[in-house]
């Protein structure tokens, strides 16, 4: 009967210091709170030790330790992403520069607005073909934040535009987009 008392007071004040210590843990590591709350659960258990104050010394510990794996998870998350936005931006230059024979048609190309498509943002791409003859673009459209931050880039082709006419396609970035998107043709090659 002592030793179920002794776990009801240990297992009140674990919730207790469970119960405070979550709304301490940044947005972030929130995620890993469950964990936490399963790590504090492990410790109502007997031990040679199972005073209130040994029980919270071990629940801090663990949610010190929660947060620490938090912090690292997200800067590895942050890390992949940028490592994947400078992929994609490296990839959209090489397709624009192996295009033989292009010309330079920034100027050619206009974007609609950003819109929600799914899970991704689009854009329609309408470009103006100049020439005297059929040709193609290739648009390079970064997806950018209100500050100008560049949030995606992707490559789009208007194929077979006829002589003195506009062709039209639609970008789609590769992920999911939040906030305000804006896009911008980056580049463009007529070819």
């Amino acid at each position: 009967m002592a030793g179920t008392r002794a776990r009801r007071a240990t297992h009140a004040a674990t919730t207790t210091v469970t119960a405070a210590a979550l709304p301490r843990l940044a947005l972030p590591r929130l995620a890993l709170a469950g964990l936490a709350l399963v790590a504090l659960t492990g410790l109502t258990g007997c031990s040679g030790d199972d005073s209130p104050s040994s029980t919270v010394s071990k629940a801090e510990s663990a949610a010190r330790s929660a947060g620490r794996e938090a912090t690292a998870a997200a800067s590895s998350l942050a890390s992949l992403a940028t490592e994947a936005l400078e992929s994609a931006t490296a990839e959209a230059g090489r397709r624009l520069d192996d295009i033989k024979g292009g010309v330079d048609a920034k100027g050619s190309v206009a974007l609609g607005e950003p819109a929600a498509d799914g899970d991704r943002t689009k854009v329609e791409v309408t470009a103006k073909n100049s020439t005297d003859s059929t040709k193609s673009f290739a648009v390079q459209v970064d997806f950018t934040d209100e500050a100008g931050s560049l949030l995606d880039t992707v490559v789009v082709t208007v194929s077979d535009v006829p002589a003195g006419d506009s062709g039209k396609a639609t970008a789609r970035s590769n992920r999911q987009l939040t906030g305000t998107v804006r896009a911008k043709a980056a580049r463009a090659v007529r070819y």
